[in-house]
């Protein structure tokens, strides 16, 4: 079986994310969306509109995003465009909080834990995604790359909360004392990753990470740690399994000894197994080969 391909460039610019995207030769059709992370405010680690605007604009995309399962400014759909203006994603580009009107359910087929997901009811408007997500830790999944991105990110409030308790609640105040074992999540979001790829289709999707500023929380923390390691580079794919595994591996294999805070991040949420558990779910290839294209 042939590996999949991952492009790879170490300049970080918008410049090199719009050069990525040409080498992987993929067009998206009709109407797309552009799934980021906005950011937590008090946060800067997220993808800044300077970086990303040059691709936004190559594909006439829409910013997506959805609220958060959390207590913060975007759990609440005004303070959450109030946080997307603040940092600048509008009026720069369109922009679209996609559960401000509600959820819609997807099907899992084949799941772990999960018979649907729910995504944000405006998700259904979309007729391709690009997935720019920001590599770096995770306080609860260990590291944020793609698939969280296509699960956690694309899951509405509510769905948020099922994801995070393997199905057991979708009432985000009832999420942190409904939590299951680590394991069950990660295989939650591999569940909600599936009915993600299955309702747009695999050929509809394009995912790429962007592996900077590299701090061992999330930029959903509105005071995320200072990154101990220097910026590996941006990677892509059409594979969200073997992008992920090789941005772990990029970040286990780097010679900078920054690295080590971050693999602990990693490792002791087993991180890894969300992509081992969308592998099982025949998302994608572990095995690939990474194309160098600087």
């Amino acid at each position: 079986m042939e590996k999949a391909k991952v492009l790879f460039t170490k300049e970080v610019s918008s410049e090199a994310l719009a050069r990525i995207f040409e080498a992987l030769g993929t067009l998206l059709k009709g109407n797309v969306g552009v799934k980021i992370s906005t950011g937590e405010p008090g946060g800067d680690n997220y993808l800044h509109p300077e970086l990303i605007g040059d691709l936004v604009k190559k594909v006439d995309g829409t910013i997506i995003e959805c609220c958060t399962a959390y207590p913060g400014r975007r759990m609440d759909v005004a303070e959450h465009w109030k946080a997307i203006e603040e940092h600048g994603f509008r009026p720069a580009f369109k922009c679209d909080i996609m559960d401000e009107e509600g959820s819609i359910e997807i099907p899992v087929k084949g799941g772990f834990h999960l018979k649907a997901d729910k995504v944000g009811s405006h998700f259904a408007s979309y007729d391709s995604v690009l997935v720019l997500s920001h590599f770096k830790g995770h306080a609860m999944g260990g590291f944020g790359g793609a698939l969280k991105n296509i699960s956690i990110g694309i899951a509405s409030s509510s769905g948020k909360a099922r994801i995070h308790t393997a199905g057991k609640t979708d009432e985000p105040a009832q999420l942190f004392n409904m939590l299951p074992e680590q394991d069950h999540f990660l295989e939650s979001m591999a569940d909600a990753c599936k009915a993600v790829i299955d309702y747009k289709k695999p050929e509809n999707m394009v995912y790429i990470n962007v592996a900077y500023r590299l701090s061992v929380d999330c930029d959903c923390d509105s005071h995320p740690a200072e990154p101990e390691m220097g910026d590996l580079g941006i990677y892509a794919s059409t594979d969200p399994v073997a992008l992920d595994q090789a941005c772990y591996d990029a970040v286990k294999n780097a010679s900078d000894p920054g690295k080590a805070a971050l693999i602990e991040r990693m490792d002791s949420r087993h991180g890894i197994h969300t992509v081992e558990a969308a592998a099982q779910l025949g998302l994608g290839s572990r095995d690939y080969e990474i194309v160098n294209i600087d």
